[in-house]
């Protein structure tokens, strides 16, 4: 059950979400009927409706209790409205069943239902949904929030100033010219960009709204220090009339202390003043933002014009406030935060119009991958890994070249725009021989290039960001600290391994994929004793991909994870199976591949496909390559152990082809040896290829281990072997890999042999 909020504070600072402690909710005060302020909630979240209702649910604004009218979609409140009547506030969530679901809802509100009063406010949990200005102007859109800003003090204040607004609007709405001037001084306030140009348009708004000729000042007030009133300094944003020579600085350069105490006057009593030949307006703010203007009156106001201006300071507050989050919303959607360079989608933009215009013929875009900076950043701090990041962007800004573009597109990964003739890998990569000193303390850095020459490039901006990823990653595979230029036998190769992905995908999924099983033989009784699962691909016109090509690429989209588990399955039904023919003694082989072994659920999905089919882990044997094996061998043999102690045995395929350490081997606690193919090829063509195989079978006999040899295709390869001390092998020479069915087939037969 939700527990009560933590009381309002008025001394506190603006930072305090909404917070729930572990008690039951105070029962709300009995209070006796009279007039509520009716707000609607419409969002799609449950828990937002729950929170709001929770946030201001005891809350009294402006003498009156709230009551809540809830709806969960567009839809439903679009029913609601229709008989719903003296609603004062909408709280209305931007992303609803479609992305803009709530900016129709708005003109639905406005235009089709006349609902001019309701003051409507948005909200979103994704900033990137931000209304245009264009809408936010065309709809009277009170306020906009996203939902991770809005505390319970700022929920508060902003239904507060909504609701202030909805009550004034309404005393005056007699007043049809102050009401129009009103919403035209907003619309054309919310068409300014910019904090002084939005200032500006204040003071002439406020005359047109009063008819007098504008003369006046306004000012901002930063609070640097909340606990020092002293700390405030006044700012001027726009000056007008007689004070139109004033500069945009401090306030107390102003030689007028009247102008300058009134000003002080309105903010300390955070309201508005009104003399006979000048008024105060206050315009509420964020916590260090409150601003105040001046204006000097030909003649005294009346209360019309008192009212008036209350509402239209009210809507200023917000509007200042608007026009900030406008400008933070654009920084954010378009400029990295830390190092204020281009992100991504402003250097699509920006790439867009670079090949719609002639500059595109000797243009040249590159990736910048800082080398090995994961590892300076988690040894050094993700705070020094910033300004580290932040030195490197400025590097790039101001010694490339004044008419590049520098962007950065995330993580340690910079880009780099403009002439061929600047935007090369030898000025690039000559920019990182220097070290970067942050807090006194030199850092070296490399870097690794990835580059597309525009004019040699067919497609969209989207597209040579991929292609120099493209490139990139090739640089990465080939070398560090060096680059690659994208080709177009690149882009054909990576968009057959696409193709494969995707075939591989479908194929899987429509049961092209199948098993089949090698035999492996006893050399001494030319017995089978076991089979090797191996996996194969027929496409539905008959043709077989190879594992070579479709196996790396299963590896590398993280298909080869579902793959592998499939395998591991079917290969254990099978055995069980051959068990129950009274095959008892049949050891079933299986490859596990080095993504499938880092996975980490590996143990529990092989621990899964033991108990599901109930195939015995003693007749279980599990391969891993030899490059495996030695990669991280500290690590394998933590893993190995745990393997083992399923049950299930462990054998190193292609032994002989990398560059084992033996006291690591002898650590491994593996049980077999596999020989592979291409040793016992030359096994009978070159005194290498036998020296080979008789050491791995020495090695195997010296440390305890079974071997068994690969690729094995005349008798002659067989016999050497046997006379090595070979005791198992598995090749052409005795059987080639056949289907689940046709293995049953030949086991029986090689019984039936047997017993004869």
């Amino acid at each position: 059950m939700p527990a009560p909020i933590i009381p309002l504070d008025a001394n506190k600072d603006d930072h305090d979400d909404l917070v729930f402690l572990n008690e039951p909710p105070a029962a709300p005060l009995a209070v006796a009927p009279r007039s509520v302020w009716r707000v609607m909630i419409i969002d799609d979240d449950e828990d937002v409706h729950s929170t709001t209702t929770f946030a201001l649910g005891n809350l009294e604004m402006q003498h009156r209790p709230l009551e809540f009218i809830h709806a969960y979609s567009a839809g439903q409140a679009r029913e609601l409205l229709e008989h719903e009547c003296d609603i004062a506030v909408i709280l209305l969530d931007v992303v609803m069943e479609q992305d803009d679901a709530g900016l129709h809802l708005v003109r639905y509100i406005r235009e089709t239902l006349k609902m001019t009063d309701v003051r409507i406010i948005l909200r979103t949990g994704q900033p990137g949904y931000a209304p245009e200005i264009d809408a936010i102007r065309d709809f009277d859109i009170n306020d906009y929030k996203t939902k991770s800003e809005l505390t319970r003090i700022k929920l508060f204040t902003t239904v507060t100033a909504a609701i202030r607004s909805y009550e004034q609007i309404r005393s005056i709405s007699n007043s049809r010219r102050g009401l129009s001037r009103i919403v035209h001084a907003s619309t054309e306030l919310m068409a300014l960009h910019g904090v002084q140009n939005f200032s500006a348009g204040v003071l002439a708004q406020i005359a047109d709204l009063l008819g007098i000729d504008a003369d006046g000042v306004l000012c901002l007030h930063d609070l640097h220090d909340l606990q020092d009133d002293s700390a405030r300094e006044l700012l001027v944003s726009a000056c007008t009339g007689s004070f139109a020579s004033l500069p945009h600085s401090a306030l107390c350069r102003l030689q007028n202390p009247r102008v300058t105490a009134a000003i002080e006057h309105s903010l300390t009593q955070r309201r508005n003043v009104y003399a006979h030949d000048y008024a105060s307006l206050y315009f509420a703010g964020k916590t260090s933002r409150d601003a105040a203007a001046y204006l000097v009156l030909p003649r005294p106001l009346t209360a019309i014009d008192e009212s008036l201006l209350e509402v239209f300071c009210s809507n200023v507050a917000v509007g200042l406030d608007n026009v900030e989050l406008v400008s933070h919303l654009h920084n954010a959607a378009f400029y990295d935060q830390l190092s204020k360079l281009p992100n991504r989608t402003r250097l699509v933009e920006i790439l867009e119009a670079t090949m719609a215009s002639p500059a595109r013929g000797d243009a040249t875009v590159a990736l910048v991958d800082l080398d090995h900076f994961a590892e300076t950043n988690d040894a050094l701090g993700h705070q020094f890994g910033d300004t580290l990041l932040v030195a490197v962007a400025g590097r790039l800004q101001t010694q490339l070249g004044p008419h590049l573009t520098v962007a950065r597109l995330g993580g340690d990964i910079f880009c780099v725009l403009g002439d061929s003739s600047q935007v090369n890998p030898a000025n690039i990569l000559a920019l990182f021989q220097a070290p970067f000193y942050i807090d006194g303390q030199g850092v070296q850095l490399s870097a690794t290039l990835g580059l597309v020459r525009l004019g040699e490039h067919v497609g969209t901006s989207a597209d040579a960001l991929k292609d120099a990823d493209i490139a990139l990653k090739r640089a990465k595979s080939q070398q560090r600290a060096g680059h690659f230029y994208f080709s177009r036998s690149m882009g054909i190769e990576i968009r057959e391994r696409v193709r494969m992905m995707h075939a591989l995908r479908t194929a899987f999924s429509q049961n092209e994929l199948f098993v089949v099983y090698q035999p492996q033989i006893d050399l001494t009784t030319r017995r089978p004793v076991g089979a090797e699962a191996l996996l194969r691909w027929q496409t539905p016109d008959g043709k077989f991909i190879s594992p070579d090509r479709f196996i790396p690429i299963a590896e590398y989209s993280g298909i080869i994870i579902d793959l592998g588990e499939w395998v591991l399955r079917t290969a254990c039904r099978e055995l069980v199976l051959l068990r129950e023919q009274g095959h008892r003694n049949f050891v079933m082989s299986v490859n596990v591949s080095q993504v499938q072994f880092r996975h980490p659920l590996f143990l529990e999905m092989l621990r899964a496909a033991l108990n599901d089919t109930q195939a015995p882990p003693e007749f279980i044997e599990l391969e891993i390559t030899e490059s495996m094996a030695m990669e991280e061998p500290d690590l394998l043999i933590k893993m190995l152990w745990q393997i083992k102690q399923t049950g299930v045995s462990i054998a190193i395929d292609d032994f002989g082809t990398g560059f084992s350490s033996l006291s690591y081997l002898q650590r491994l606690k593996i049980d077999r040896l596999k020989i592979d193919r291409a040793f016992v090829t030359e096994i009978t063509g070159s005194a290498r290829g036998s020296s080979i195989a008789e050491m791995v079978i020495q090695l195997g006999r010296n440390l305890g281990l079974g071997v068994i040899a690969e690729g094995v295709e005349d008798e002659r390869q067989a016999q050497i072997l046997q006379a090595l001390g070979c005791p198992m092998a598995q090749g052409f020479l005795f059987a080639r890999p056949m289907t689940a069915r046709a293995l049953e087939a030949w086991l029986n037969n090689e019984a039936l042999q047997g017993a004869a």
